[in-house]
């Protein structure tokens, strides 16, 4: 079996063709197959059908694309060996959509519909389908509310109402109900007799915007798709928008597929979080296969954030998106009362806070909060007790003497263990200087919270992060430990906002530990009262760049700076690049055969887990796609010899180094 091409050949028997893509993961597969439908599959075997079909001696799944009356196989065709099931559950413009995220990425069709379409199950297919519910269209224009607070707000939703494909960057106002505005701009698009797509980042996020899209569109018009969901859950809802009983889909980054008629538009809350890139191959990123199913439905785009990323500035910078932003005097209304605690005037009015954990300025917004009972949240970038430890008498940092790994204290009671191979080191002494006694190099969440509630007796303490993470907290005076992502929402607001522990946002070895931290740190300075009643303060060098943009609510700055300087380093989003990541002779090995652009550079070899390394390849945007053929077609040829060992392929990867 080759790969199929059009041609006046007709099979001997004149059974039809059906074109299928074979679920077998291998880059020189990556390929439509032909085989016969028999006659008593001609009525079931239908595109976007699973199938079963024999390939290399073996039973396998497939992927009815299409059908053909003829092939241009010139040899025997084998026939379609079952129907797994008669529903169409890929439709054709997510197949076209999954062809296009393949090659943009360098993966494989198969990995990517893996990605696309649930697992089925059979239970559910079954169901009874009911009747089917009455679209969702309103008589009368979606109300503004909210986004009258931006001067092109009202303009963005007119444009969906009458059918238009516009495309928005929004930078939401401290405080702002994101979800309540994402159900306008849905509602909207779905008053102009089209559907919507919405990704959120978490579980959290996307309650949220269910309960507003319930308000707002009423219960049963829309479908919330999650891997969380569970099997039956997640393919009742994934069926309900392929059959077309809803126009409305939201969820996490399992939606970015989802299959939605007359798609109208696609919208993404917080494209910076790392949730919404895919950790399976070919490592979409949802943001960008949203866009892409911007282009081929010529839909409109909404992507929104209290933060902006690189990414976003680019679209607007070339003019392919506008940008919806409040004017300074209502920023300016809307903010807390924000302030750094290693500036000047700070340190000489403190002059401890440059070192102090819990300087005197945050010491004291926490303490007025608190007296006017108000909540205080307490942001700390790490989880855990003590998640770093050293010696108390030459700071040496604990090492695990099996495998090198950092010990960390669970409890103030606790045996200090391995965070690698989880080791107990009960008898630890520093191969220094034969200290026994320990000391804390970095502190966790819980930590935090026993500290404060020794600084602030009496005072409830609460905390938000991996083992649990809140939705809300009441309006009253506690205090709030969360490590980022885990902000629960207060009723009314925080009193007091403070960001501890900046160090450990600002000096990761990551390309984009500053736009990091700016986003952490204004997601969490959102939830503040405005001034005067809410207070932030951040525990970091007010000269910083990041800090400026946080003082003065200025994401589209730091995010035009961050561009500029990609652009001139030659770093994502401004050039195009791919990391090939596996032992050193395989990754020789792919490149030596990749046919790269000429223009292409060759960075590296950066080291990498467990004894690997990693190359970088860099191009011009222009050159996006001839990369990625490159280095697809070199790990087809590697897996048609069946080289032994496997190597990674990732085209714009979240961390580079």
């Amino acid at each position: 079996m080759t790969a199929t091409t059009r041609s006046d050949r007709r099979p001997a028997d004149g059974s039809p063709v059906a074109r299928v893509c074979v679920d077998v993961p291998l880059a020189h597969l990556d390929r439509p197959f032909d085989y016969l439908v028999p006659a008593e599959l001609d009525e079931a075997a239908v595109p976007g059908t699973r199938v079963k079909v024999r390939f290399a001696g073996q039973l396998v799944d497939g992927w009815l694309l299409s059908r053909a009356d003829d092939s241009g196989h010139t040899g025997r065709l084998a026939y379609l060996e079952k129907v797994v099931s008669p529903e169409p559950v890929l439709a054709p413009e997510i197949a076209r959509l999954a062809r296009a995220v393949a090659d943009r990425y360098a993966g494989s069709l198969a990995d990517v519909l893996r990605l696309a379409v649930p697992p089925r199950h059979a239970r559910v297919e079954k169901e009874p389908r009911g009747d089917q519910p009455t679209p969702a269209v309103p008589t009368d224009p979606v109300d503004p509310r909210g986004w009258r607070d931006y001067p092109t707000g009202p303009a963005l939703l007119r444009a969906l109402t009458d059918g238009r494909a516009p495309r928005a960057v929004w930078s939401a106002l401290p405080g702002e109900d994101w979800a309540a505005r994402y159900a306008d701009a849905v509602a909207a698009t779905v008053a102009g007799g089209r559907g919507a797509v919405v990704v959120v980042p978490d579980a959290r996020d996307l309650d949220r915007l269910d309960a507003a899209l319930t308000g707002v569109l009423g219960p049963g018009r829309h479908v919330s798709l999650s891997a969380a969901l569970g099997p039956a859950r997640r393919y009742r809802a994934f069926l309900a928008a392929r059959r077309g009983q809803v126009k409305v889909v939201i969820g996490t980054r399992a939606a970015m597929f989802a299959p939605v008629d007359r798609l109208g538009l696609v919208a993404i809350w917080d494209d910076g979080d790392d949730l919404h890139s895919e950790p399976r191959s070919p490592y979409p990123h949802a943001r960008d296969v949203l866009l892409t199913r911007v282009q081929l439905a010529e839909a409109g785009a909404l992507v929104g954030g209290y933060a902006r990323t690189a990414e976003a500035q680019l679209l607007l910078e070339t003019s392919w998106a506008r940008e919806v932003v409040a004017d300074r005097a209502t920023v300016r209304a809307r903010i807390p009362a924000i302030a750094p605690t290693g500036d000047d005037p700070q340190l000489a009015r403190d002059p401890g806070a440059a070192t102090a954990r819990l300087p005197s300025l945050a010491w004291t917004a926490a303490r007025d909060a608190l007296r006017q009972d108000l909540p205080v949240l307490v942001q700390v970038p790490r989880r855990g007790y003590l998640p770093s430890i050293s010696c108390a008498e030459c700071r040496t940092p604990a090492r695990c003497v099996h495998c090198s790994g950092p010990l960390a204290l669970p409890s103030a009671g606790g045996t200090p263990a391995c965070r690698w191979c989880a080791r107990v080191a009960a008898a630890y002494a520093c191969p220094e200087c034969g200290g026994r006694r320990l000391r804390a190099a970095v502190t966790g969440a819980r930590r935090t919270a026993e500290e404060l509630g020794r600084a602030f007796p009496g005072v409830p303490v609460r905390t938000s992060g991996r083992e649990e993470v809140l939705t809300d907290v009441p309006g009253g005076a506690a205090l709030v430990v969360t490590t980022p992502g885990a902000e629960p929402v207060a009723a009314g607001g925080y009193g007091a906002v403070l960001l501890l522990d900046s160090w450990a946002l600002l000096t990761r070895a990551d390309l984009r530990a500053g736009e990091e931290a700016l986003r952490r740190w204004l997601a969490a300075a959102a939830l503040a009262r405005p001034a005067p009643a809410g207070r932030v303060v951040v525990v970091a060098d007010g000269a910083l760049a990041p800090v400026q943009a946080l003082l003065r609510w200025d994401a589209a700055w730091f995010a035009g700076r961050e561009l500029a300087e990609r652009r001139e380093l030659g770093f994502p989003p401004a050039v195009r690049m791919a990391s090939v990541t596996g032992p050193a002779e395989a990754v020789a090995d792919l490149l030596a055969a990749a046919r790269l652009p000429t223009d292409a550079e060759v960075l590296g070899p950066v080291p990498a887990e467990e004894g690997r390394e990693r190359m970088l390849v860099r191009v011009p945007r222009s050159r996006a796609a001839a990369l990625a053929e490159a280095l697809h077609s070199a790990a087809g040829a590697r897996a048609a010899r069946k080289a032994a060992d496997p190597v990674r392929l990732q085209v714009d990867p979240l961390s580079l180094f």
